[in-house]
């Protein structure tokens, strides 16, 4: 084997070290996808009912916030951790409260909700 095949090989070992380091293609694993925009407890979000969110478990005491309603008059959610199961409602403008977070319906439009989750302190 010469040099420069040598070098070459050497090259393309290196590059596609490289790339299986970065993540390029098929290397890359699905279970590295991002659980979702709201997942951290911070974003806003338009959704119709129903709608689940999921959520950081481990910060807010469950995993999935479902939106189990929208009205005019209100938005209806549900969450579920272990037996305990936490429901709540609100208004347009107003907000609910999950163990330490904080869902703000800012608008309804039709069937659907504008939200704004945050994460509260207690």
């Amino acid at each position: 084997m010469s040099t420069s095949m040598r070098r070459r090989a050497a090259t393309t070992a290196v590059t596609l070290t490289m790339a299986g380091a970065l993540g390029f293609g098929v290397m890359t694993p699905t279970a590295s996808a991002a659980p979702g925009p709201c997942y951290d407890g911070r974003c806003n979000i338009t959704v119709k009912a129903p709608k689940t969110i999921k959520v950081n478990a481990r910060k807010f005491g469950f995993g999935k916030l479902k939106v189990t309603s929208v009205s005019s008059r209100a938005v209806k959610f549900s969450a579920t951790s272990g037996g305990t199961h936490l429901s709540g409602s609100t208004s347009p403008g107003g907000t609910v409260k999950f163990n330490n977070l904080k869902i703000w319906v800012k608008s309804v439009s039709g069937s659907k909700a504008k939200l704004g989750l945050f994460p509260t302190r207690s």
